[in-house]
């Protein structure tokens, strides 16, 4: 059986990066005029999203997603989410309607063709092994909130071995929401890791179902609120995933 699926895993891999490439391609002009300005960052956002849709569908991938809570108009926020797949990105872009925000990233992310180029000029880019890049991340964050824009963390800070459920977290994400007093919203993807993982021989079309757990409000931690933060948040996901998607 396995023999057979090899095959059809090659082939269902190959037709994920051509529509990464095609749809790069097809919306090019628009995607290339939008990041002319910083200011114009919020259409680019729209693109994205049009984007990410065209290849989640192309996939043969159908979304839904709960709320706990309402995201509330004008506010800015910081989304943060379990990494298992490269459908993340899509994913978390589709979700998030009406509040446009930047993703912070590994910049090794940039040297992929296409879609790189647009990578490094619309994200943050950190290169976690560097003291400096980590300190500028929170300075440009910090333009970025201040035009209105909230902010895209993956707190494991890439995705984990296929055997582990949730890696720990880098701390990026929570100094950021205690430093700017901003929410912080919790999402547990379910199914990603599943759909697309990293393991080449893997994959298949079906649902994504991610869960918006209530948010975490800065002000309601003291001493020690990162870790705090970090460490509630963790659990929080960790038990959602084990417990499933209800």
């Amino acid at each position: 059986m396995k023999l057979i699926k090899y095959p059809l895993w090659i082939i269902y891999r190959v037709w994920f990066y051509v529509l990464v490439g095609l749809t790069i391609v097809v919306l090019f002009p628009l995607l290339f005029i939008s990041i002319l300005k910083s200011s114009w960052y919020p259409f680019f956002f729209r693109l994205a999203r049009v984007w990410s849709k065209c290849i989640l569908i192309g996939m043969g991938f159908y979304w839904r997603v709960k709320w706990t809570q309402k995201l509330e108009k004008g506010q800015s926020y910081i989304f943060v989410a379990n990494h298992t797949s490269m459908t993340d990105i899509m994913l978390m872009l589709v979700i998030i309607k009406d509040h446009p925000f930047v993703f912070v990233g590994k910049k090794e992310l940039a040297r992929i063709p296409l879609f790189g180029y647009f990578y490094k000029r619309t994200c943050i880019l950190v290169d976690r092994g560097n003291a400096m890049s980590r300190q500028a991340v929170f300075r440009r964050a910090q333009q970025r909130i201040e035009s209105g824009l909230s902010i895209c963390i993956f707190p494991e800070g890439g995705v984990p071995p296929e055997s582990v459920v949730l890696d720990r977290f880098k701390m990026g994400a929570f100094r950021l929401a205690i430093d700017h007093n901003l929410p912080l919203v919790p999402i547990t993807f379910f199914d990603n890791k599943k759909r697309l993982s990293y393991t080449f021989f893997s994959g298949s079309p079906g649902k994504m179902r991610a869960l918006g757990h209530p948010f975490l409000y800065p002000k309601d931690y003291e001493k020690n609120a990162t870790k705090k933060m970090s460490s509630e948040v963790y659990d929080l996901l960790l038990k959602s995933l084990k417990k499933g998607f209800n």
